[in-house]
């Protein structure tokens, strides 16, 4: 079948993107599920700097790509061997597939699924597949993390979607399938955040205050935000920061934070994906405290700390990939928390676009005047959406 998506033929182009145009909107085919894979009506997709570090070229992938990696849709056909999932279902997608019989999976490290690592390097499915083509030549366009979630139709192995209840609106189902997952898991799975542990949360963008909430939800305190901006700051208030810090070249953060909190926080979490901004992290943590970082900086950029006091202070650094999340048990947890109107992920959605005005949705983020964009690919849900 044919369909409309955004397609990266170029890493690196300069912004504006609305100028450059990194993300051409085609026509391209689509071949239909093979043995284990999904054919989904894609309802709903955000843009996540994970999206703008591949356009950017900070997170090299292989070329031509459909991009996009945090979505939801519905299933409209399944290939050969599909079990748990029939036609009309909603779902989330994962942009780990997760294999389920590798050791990591085997040890409930879903995140590290080393054939789900292997397919999305190469830009394929969890099978092999790659079922994106060129209209014209049949060229190879390759997946995005096992999703390419910027079309209006696409395919995927069932080992990257979660069924989830139909009744969750797509624009906000999309949430959970990167944001939601990597900061609040940062939080509950990798940090393991306990009722009255202090905490900081570097960066306020989705992923960020996704940590944030799930800071909240799991009874931290106090929870401390950092941003550059003091709009992010502020919704970061109005969702449970009990401090705020504007962190700009003449602010010691660290010891602004050691200021708010006596001796640093127990947990601090690193969203920003640059090394200096975890090594404040780093520093704005107490003995024995713990410092996770979910960003994702240049392959050439380093991190470096005083070796001692990983010993002498038993400090610990940590990586959180997908939040340490098991997709198809934290996803259906997290929208329960959700709908009991503990994690309003929803404060997270500030603007939404349609497929066509995607550049300029990644001029947006890339300045960081928004928290959450979503694609809508529906009249219905754009005329729902404000």
């Amino acid at each position: 079948m044919k369909t409309r998506a955004a397609v990266l033929r170029q890493m690196g182009l300069p912004a504006p993107y609305a100028d450059s145009r990194p993300l051409q909107v085609e026509t391209v085919d689509l071949a239909p599920p093979a043995e284990g894979e999904l054919l989904i009506r894609v309802q709903a997709a955000g843009l996540c700097h994970s999206d703008l570090s591949v356009i950017n070229g900070s997170r090299p992938r292989v070329m031509p790509m459909v991009l996009g990696h945090e979505a939801a849709g519905v299933v409209e056909a399944c290939g050969p061997g599909v079990t748990d999932f029939a036609p009309g279902d909603a779902v989330v997608f994962s942009f780990v597939p997760v294999c389920g019989h590798c050791d990591p999976c085997a040890s409930g490290r879903a995140a590290l699924c080393e054939p789900g690592a292997r397919a999305n390097v190469a830009g394929s499915l969890l099978g092999g597949t790659t079922p994106f083509t060129d209209c014209g030549d049949g060229a190879t366009l390759h997946h995005h993390l096992g999703v390419s979630g910027f079309a209006e139709r696409t395919v995927v192995s069932q080992r990257s979607a979660v069924k989830i209840d139909p009744s969750l609106p797509p624009e906000i189902a999309a949430l959970f399938g990167c944001a939601v997952m990597t900061g609040v898991g940062s939080v509950v799975n990798t940090a393991r955040v306990a009722p009255g542990q202090s905490v900081a949360v570097f960066g306020m963008g989705g992923v960020g205050l996704a940590a944030l909430l799930g800071a909240v939800a799991s009874g931290a305190y106090p929870v401390v935000a950092v941003d550059v901006r003091a709009d992010k700051l502020a919704l970061a208030r109005e969702l449970g920061a009990t401090h705020t810090i504007l962190a700009a070249a003449e602010i010691d953060v660290p010891a602004a934070i050691k200021a708010a909190v006596p001796g640093g926080v127990e947990v601090a979490v690193e969203t920003v994906g640059h090394e200096q901004v975890l090594l404040q992290a780093y520093q704005a943590t107490r003995r024995g405290g713990t410092t996770v970082t979910v960003g994702l900086p240049h392959p050439s950029r380093n991190f470096v700390i005083s070796a001692v006091s990983l010993v002498a202070e038993e400090r610990t650094v940590k990586g959180s990939y997908m939040g340490s999340c098991v997709p198809s048990r934290d996803v259906p947890r997290f929208v329960a928390l959700y709908r009991a109107g503990r994690l309003p992920v929803d404060r997270l959605l500030t603007h939404t676009l349609t497929l066509d005005q995607i550049n300029e949705g990644f001029d947006r983020l890339a300045r960081g005047e928004a928290v959450r964009q979503v694609v809508l690919f529906t009249a219905e849900l754009t005329r729902k959406v404000i």
